[in-house]
C-alpha cells in the first residue's frame, strides 16, 4: 500500500501527485473509503461545493483508497486523503484493517517538506525502512505528521514499511514541485525493483525547474542560491569522501576550510 496526506505533510503537493500520476497512468478503481466523520475539523478541512450538470454537490473531505494493477504479479492499494485533524489512533487501525483485508505486506508512506535545498541540484530524499532511519547520524527529532503515526502503527502491527521524504525549496511554495513527486516515483521504482511508468512528469518537472529559475530571477535570489549550491556540493563531496574510509578525511577538512575561506 502507497499512502500519502495532504496539508502539512505534503509541500507543493509533491507526495500526492505521486498517488494522482498513478492513478492516472495505470488501471485503476475506487475500492473503498474511510467515513470522514469525526476526524476533520470542516473549519480546517473545509468542503468543497460544485455544480454537476447545474445541481450543486457537496463534497466533504475523505479518504480514497484505489485499487492500482501495475502488473500481472502487482496491485498497489493507494490511499490519499487530507491529513486528519482528530482521533489519529483509530484512524491509523482503521487504514490497517483496510490493508490487511486487501491482503497487503508492505506499506509505504510518502511526505514532501520544505528545506533549505536548491532546484539546481537533485532534490534530497530521506528514507527509513521499518522505523530505521537510512543515515542514523541524521536521524528527525521533532513534530510529526499522520505518515509518520501511520508508519509506526504498520510496524508494531507486522507490515513491512518503508518511509520516503523528498525535500522541496521554501521558495517555491506557491507552485506544485513535479520535480519532487518525479524523484518520489523513481525512488519507489527502485524500492520495487519495477520501472515505474513516468509518463509527462520529466515535462512537467523540466517546467518546475524552469519556473524556479525565473522566481530566483525576480527575487533577486541569485547570491542565496549559490549559497544552498555550494552547502549542497560540499555535503555530497564529504559523504563521497566518508564512504571511501577514514584516509580520506584530511581532503574533507581541506574541503571545508577552502569553504569557508570562500575559495
Amino acid at each position: 500500500m502507497i499512502a500519502a496526506f495532504e496539508g502539512w505533510n505534503d509541500a507543493c503537493q509533491a507526495a500526492t501527485n505521486v498517488i494522482r500520476h498513478l492513478v492516472s497512468r495505470y488501471d485503476s478503481q475506487e475500492v473503498c473509503h474511510i467515513d470522514n466523520e469525526g476526524f476533520y475539523d470542516y473549519q480546517v478541512a473545509r468542503p468543497m461545493i460544485c455544480s454537476v450538470q447545474g445541481r450543486k454537490r457537496i463534497i466533504w473531505p475523505q479518504t480514497t483508497f484505489y485499487d492500482i494493477d501495475v502488473s500481472p504479479t502487482l496491485h498497489f492499494l493507494a490511499q490519499i486523503a487530507p491529513e486528519p485533524n482528530y482521533r489519529w489512533e483509530d484512524y491509523c487501525r482503521q487504514t490497517l484493517r483496510i490493508a490487511e483485508d486487501y491482503d497487503v505486506s508492505d506499506i509505504v508512506t510518502l511526505g514532501s517538506m520544505f528545506d533549505d535545498c536548491p532546484h539546481t541540484r537533485p532534490l534530497p530524499l530521506d528514507i527509513s525502512k521499518n522505523g530505521c532511519e537510512s543515515e542514523p547520524d541524521k536521524e528527525y527529532n521533532g513534530p510529526v505528521g499522520i505518515p509518520n503515526i501511520l508508519d509506526t502503527f504498520a510496524s508494531d502491527a507486522g507490515f513491512r514499511t518503508t518511509s520516503i521524504w523528498v525535500s522541496v525549496p521554501h521558495y517555491c511554495a506557491n507552485t506544485e514541485c513535479l520535480q519532487g513527486s518525479l524523484e518520489l516515483v523513481r525512488a519507489l521504482s527502485l524500492l520495487l525493483e519495477l520501472p515505474i511508468i513516468e509518463g509527462d512528469l520529466n515535462r512537467k518537472a523540466a517546467e518546475w525547474r524552469k519556473n524556479a529559475d525565473e522566481i530566483v530571477e525576480q527575487t533577486h535570489a541569485g547570491d542565496y542560491l549559490a549559497c544552498l549550491e555550494r552547502d549542497y556540493d560540499l555535503n555530497a563531496q564529504a559523504q563521497r569522501i566518508a564512504s571511501n574510509g577514514m584516509p580520506a578525511c584530511e581532503e574533507l577538512i581541506r574541503e571545508a576550510e577552502s569553504f569557508l575561506r570562500g575559495n
